[in-house]
């Protein structure tokens, strides 16, 4: 979790600034949901991200 934190705040959260809590809401969710879920690439399951690891190893 340390990690997946540390990830969270250096390429969302100090990367830019939010107009409203709205809008920060809509960016984190997106981020997880949309960027490291699908997209993000992860040394830990062979350099895919966690949804093409599930689609194959599931």
């Amino acid at each position: 979790m340390e990690s997946f934190f540390i990830r969270l705040k250096v390429e969302l959260v100090y990367a830019g600034t939010f107009e409203s809590e709205e809008q920060a809401k809509s960016e984190l969710f997106e981020y997880i949901e949309i960027f490291y879920n699908r997209v993000r690439r992860h040394s830990a399951l062979g350099y895919v991200s966690p949804a093409e690891y599930e689609r194959k190893y599931v």
